[in-house]
């Protein structure tokens, strides 16, 4: 049964990233769920202006989706919340993830809105949780 797994994306990734990720065997028969988060600067976010974000978000996702099918790949994708917390916990409720993977900005690069969110979703999933810098 091929293993299902939920990526968050805030960057294009390819199908090499996942296979980092979490093993050529399990990428090449996985089902892929790819949620882009739409993460919004804070000034955007505090003038409530979505719309940069959520466009940007559907590239992301799009983008992955097209890399990973490419590669023979099943992944489908969709945008999710500007908190990516609540974008993985809206994607497990119709999607029932064997593990979970993030693909975050490296250090120094990251959007306000990645601070913490290993841990955190470490601690909030009941499912693994791995993590990927995306360079």
């Amino acid at each position: 049964m091929a293993k299902r797994i939920l990526a968050l994306v805030t960057e294009p990734v390819s199908a090499d990233a996942l296979r980092s990720a979490v093993g050529e065997p399990d990428a090449n028969s996985a089902e892929v769920l790819v949620v882009a988060p739409a993460l919004n600067t804070r000034t955007r976010f505090l003038l409530a202006d979505p719309d940069p974000a959520i466009a940007r978000a559907d590239e992301v996702q799009q983008e992955t989706v097209e890399r990973l099918d490419e590669e023979g790949i099943d992944a489908a994708g969709g945008t999710g919340e500007s908190d990516p917390l609540l974008a993985l916990e809206d994607a497990l409720e119709t999607y029932d993830a064997d593990e979970i993977v993030l693909f975050t900005h490296a250090d120094g690069k990251q959007n306000w809105a990645e601070e913490g969110l290993v841990d955190e979703a470490s601690k909030r999933f009941s499912v693994p949780v791995r993590h990927f810098v995306v360079e």
